[in-house]
Parts: structure tokens; sequence; C-alpha cells
């Protein structure tokens, strides 16, 4: 979440000056006083109606919930048995965070490793589960249903680089991760700060494919292409002056110039890529997945982002000419406090985390 007003993938660290805040209600932005905006949305010709467990929604959804006990769920990932794992990350580090397996709908949520350091990132690619936290990739193997047989590094990024985000599986076999910088408008030190690199599995081949991004937070591919969409947290210094956050398609060789562009236009932005969305103000956007059609005609296409300053996840409706995507952003989940993770799953629903309850929700079609 973001700056001034909780940017959590960007640096849970942020949140000791957030505790007095009132969560999941809409608020006034931070200390620069901005009034928080609805995002730009879409005309809908029902509009949300109550689609269960307590959210409202698009007709012809029906959301459920899948587990709960888990506060401060910070990621998800499906492993190759449907298991559920979910990443648990506090305000601050103190090296009490954790990995959990919910092993079917309404079953108590296990934890399988304790003492991590804010994981924001989960990825499972076949029997290997990848977890990105505090200036780290780590590697799990060898699950028995209790413990994992084996655990090492894969990637180590120097200290004070940033926090560490989302990862994806992209489809030429690397692995995708989000760092963001490790402030709010200073020029940071750190090749690696405001970027997101990519690796291969085994950890070699690190390397920078865009930079100049302040947070980097979820990342998704379009599915059966190379597109891959990062939710991105703007500066939050900067008063009337503020920008949206965004929704954006990165592409290798990308400066998208952070601290100096921060989408305001103009000349020091000359060639900076455009996003494909615009969402709410100091939203501390984070988590997101692409949906093709698989939750009914009312969303369509689409990418679906959790907004956790704001209490809302938000469909961004996809429409692509030639290279170019466009959004259009609309409410898509009301009814939470403060979403964080979000993934699809197999089963052609999707995993909506409550950051503050620790519940996590399934949402299909009906």
């Amino acid at each position: 979440m973001k700056g001034s007003t909780f940017d959590m993938p960007r640096s849970i660290a942020m949140l000791r000056s957030l505790a007095a805040l009132a969560i999941g209600v809409l608020v006034t932005a931070g200390c620069s006083g901005d009034t928080v905006r609805p995002a730009t949305s879409a005309s809908s010709a029902s509009g949300p109606v109550d689609i269960g467990a307590g959210l409202r929604g698009p007709s012809g959804l029906r959301a459920t919930i899948y587990a709960t006990g888990l506060p401060k769920a910070a990621a998800l990932a499906f492993d190759h048995q449907r298991r559920l794992w979910v990443a648990t990350a506090d305000y601050s580090d103190m090296g009490l965070d954790g990995l959990f397996v919910v092993t079917q709908a309404g079953a108590s949520p296990i934890e399988v490793v304790s003492g991590l350091h804010t994981p924001l990132g989960l990825l499972w690619i076949q029997q290997t589960l990848y977890v990105a936290s505090k200036e780290s990739v780590d590697a799990y193997e060898g699950f028995d249903g209790t413990t994992f047989a084996t655990h090492h590094n894969v990637v180590a990024l120097p200290t004070g680089a940033g926090e560490v985000n989302g990862l994806v599986h992209a489809p030429d076999g690397r692995i995708q991760l989000g760092i963001s910088a490790p402030c709010d408008h200073c020029v940071p030190t750190s090749e690696f700060s405001g970027t997101v690199v990519s690796f291969l599995p085994d950890g070699t081949d690190l390397r920078v494919d865009a930079k100049g991004i302040r947070a980097p937070i979820g990342l998704a591919y379009f599915p059966g292409t190379s597109d891959l969409f990062v939710t991105m947290n703007q500066r939050d210094d900067l008063g009337d002056a503020t920008t949206a956050d965004v929704l954006s398609v990165v592409q290798r060789g990308q400066d998208w110039r952070f601290p100096d562009c921060y989408g305001q236009g103009g000349a020091v932005c000359a060639g900076v890529p455009q996003p494909v969305a615009t969402l709410d103000k100091h939203a501390a956007v984070s988590g997101v997945a692409i949906v093709t059609g698989q939750l009914g005609a009312h969303v369509g296409t689409a990418a679906i982002v959790a907004e956790w300053q704001i209490g809302v996840v938000q469909q961004v409706s996809l429409a692509k000419s030639g290279s170019t995507y466009t959004g259009t952003v609309t409410p898509f989940l009301t009814g939470l406090q403060n979403p964080v993770p979000v993934v699809f799953g197999t089963d052609n629903a999707l995993y909506v985390g409550d950051w503050t309850t620790g519940t996590i929700y399934r949402i299909a079609s009906s």
C-alpha cells in the first residue's frame, strides 16, 4: 500500500505512522490532506448487488468465505494439488510473519513456515514454492503435508534495495519480481530499487527489465501473451499535485523515470509509457489478476485490482488495439476492509484476501 496512507507492498514499516488511521472506510488521504476521490469509472446498468458473504459486486457472481483466521494476508498462490497458500505480513518487520496452507474450503489454516520477514510474493512452479520477502527470494521444496524438506536462497538483494513485492512466472520461463524504491521520492542508490527484475528459476541471470517505477506491486500476465500487467503506487508527498495509482503494461527496457516523472506529464515525462488505467489517489493498489470471461458477461475481460487504502477491489475492463491496452475502471467488490492479495484459481474462481479481517473470499460465476 502506499506512502503516507500505507504502501504495504512497498514498505510495511510505513504502517507505524498510520496506526491511528481508521481502517476500512474512505478517508482523507495521508499527510497531504487530499480527499480520496473515486477512480474514473464506467457506468454500470445494474450497479453492484449483494453477492453473498457480506460483499457487493456485479450481478451473476457469488461470494463465499473460503478461509478465516489469516490476519495480515499479503500474498496468495495455489499449488499443483489446488491447496491455497497464504503469506502473512504485519505492520512492521519483526521477523514474525508466516506461511500458511489451506487444504480446502473451510479448513483451518496450518502454519508451515514461521519467522519470515515481510513475505509479499508467492509463486508455485511445479514442486517448488518461491517466497519473496525482505531483500530475498527463497525456494521451498519437498512439502510432505507438514513441512518442507529443503529451503534455500535463490536471490539475495542489497540491503536497503526496497520492498520486495509480487512474483509471476513469465511465458519464457523466467520469474518476474517487483521491487519498490526504499523511499517516497528520493533518488535510489541501488540499481534494483524501483524496478521490475527477472531471473531464471535457479536464481541465476538476475537482470533489471524495467526501472524508474516507484512501487511495482502486483504482477500478472495476460493469458496467452507476454504482456505483463503491473500495479504501481505513486508518490505521496505532492499535495494537490498528487497523481493517481495506475495499472500499466511493463516491457523490458522501459524507464518510468521515478522520482522526477510521477504521471504529471510535460517534458520530464516525455517518452514515458502511458498507463492502461488510472485508479485512485493514495489507493495503495496491490494485487492484480486477469480474467477473460470466466466470471461472466458483467465482468468479461478485465484486470481485477485490489486497493488497500480505499477498501475496494476495482474492475479494469480491458480493450486492446494493436499492441496497446486501454482500461475502464469500475468498482468490482465492496464490503472488504483492506484487500491486498488477488489470485485466479484453476477452478475459474477469483480469490481475494482481506488483510485486516483475515478472511479469504472466493468469487465465482453463479
